[in-house]
C-alpha cells in the first residue's frame, strides 16, 4: 500500500467526521458501501440505514480529533485503516478515547467504507 492511498483513505475517513458531511445524505451515500455495517464503541451493531439516519439527525456533533493513522492491505482493492480518535469538549479536553478500524473497498472507481468498528481505548492520551 502506498502513502498516496493512506492519504486518500485518511482524507475520506476524516471527511466522515465533519458535521457538513455527516448531515449530507448524498455524500454519505457515496462514502458508505451498500453493505456497510458498524460495531460502535458501545458494542452495538448498526446497519447502513441506521448509521445514515443517526448521522443525519445530529444537530451539533462534537468535533472529532483523529490521529496515528495506519494502513494495511487485505487484498486487491481492500484496505484496513486503523487510528485513534476522541471527541473535543468545549473546554478543549478530550473524551471518549477510541481505537478505530475501518475496512475500505474499491467499488467501481471509488473507495467506500464497508465496515467500521470503534473500541474504547484502555488509556486516554
Amino acid at each position: 500500500m502506498t502513502n498516496a492511498l493512506l492519504a486518500t483513505l485518511q482524507a475520506l475517513e476524516v471527511e466522515l467526521h465533519h458535521p457538513g458531511v455527516r448531515c449530507d445524505a448524498q455524500r454519505l451515500d457515496q462514502l458508505l458501501h451498500p453493505d456497510f455495517h458498524e460495531v460502535g464503541r458501545s458494542g452495538r451493531k448498526y446497519d447502513r440505514a441506521t448509521v445514515m439516519r443517526f448521522l443525519g439527525e445530529q444537530v451539533t456533533p462534537p468535533p472529532v480529533i483523529s490521529e496515528h493513522f495506519a494502513l494495511q492491505a487485505l487484498g486487491a482493492g481492500i484496505a484496513l485503516l486503523s487510528y485513534r480518535s476522541a471527541f473535543r469538549r468545549p473546554d478543549a479536553t478530550l473524551e471518549n478515547h477510541t481505537l478505530r478500524s475501518s475496512v475500505w473497498v474499491l467499488h467501481g472507481a471509488r473507495w467506500q467504507l464497508i465496515y467500521h468498528q470503534g473500541t474504547p481505548a484502555a488509556e486516554a492520551w
